[in-house]
């Protein structure tokens, strides 16, 4: 259906709804992979749109969409990784806090993301992996230079979040990158 609508050429594949949401935006949240390269094709879809929540397709993949179609997105080199939404969160924070284990990787190896970003609550992505108890996405992002003593705006930090939460394995990653 999509490729019919496309093939037509009087279709405005920005078009936005009330939310400020494109067809991109809706089709990378669902993992619609094959949706999403046939309007990347087009060469005309703004891949950095961003809807009244300042979020991008990129920002709503990370959180809770398809590793094939995020993969997609970094692969045309023209997304911007580091975008922020009305909350300053990041692409990187939304995939630290659900655990997304490979979206974290894939934005470290790009070796631009800020891994450090923090948003209004003065959380950093650590402190979300952190305090979720993803001990993988931790050590991703220990590894990826993270700040292990980062604070939030009440003076958390990632390891008062994981003994908080009775994280053991993840209060004993934290020891072990401080200690270094």
């Amino acid at each position: 259906m999509v490729e019919l609508l496309l093939e037509t050429g009087d279709v405005d594949i920005d078009s936005v709804d009330q939310d400020g949401r494109t067809p991109l935006s809706y089709a990378a949240e669902s993992g619609s992979e094959a949706i999403v390269k046939l309007l990347l094709e087009t060469g005309d879809v703004d891949i950095d749109s961003v809807d009244q929540y300042g979020r991008t397709p990129l920002s709503y993949i990370a959180e809770s969409g398809s590793e094939a179609v995020f993969k997609l997105l970094l692969e045309t080199g023209e997304v911007d990784i580091n975008s922020k939404d009305h909350e300053s969160r990041t692409p990187l924070s939304h995939a630290a806090e659900n655990g997304k284990e490979t979206m974290v990787k894939l934005l470290l190896e790009t070796g631009v993301v800020d891994v450090d970003s923090k948003d209004n609550l003065g959380q950093a992505p650590l402190l979300y992996a952190a305090m979720d108890r993803y001990e993988t996405v931790v050590k991703l992002l220990l590894k990826g230079k993270a700040d292990v003593d980062s604070k939030d705006n009440d003076g958390q930090t990632p390891m008062s979040r994981a003994i908080e939460g009775g994280h053991e394995g993840v209060v004993k990653l934290l020891q072990s990158f401080s200690s270094e």
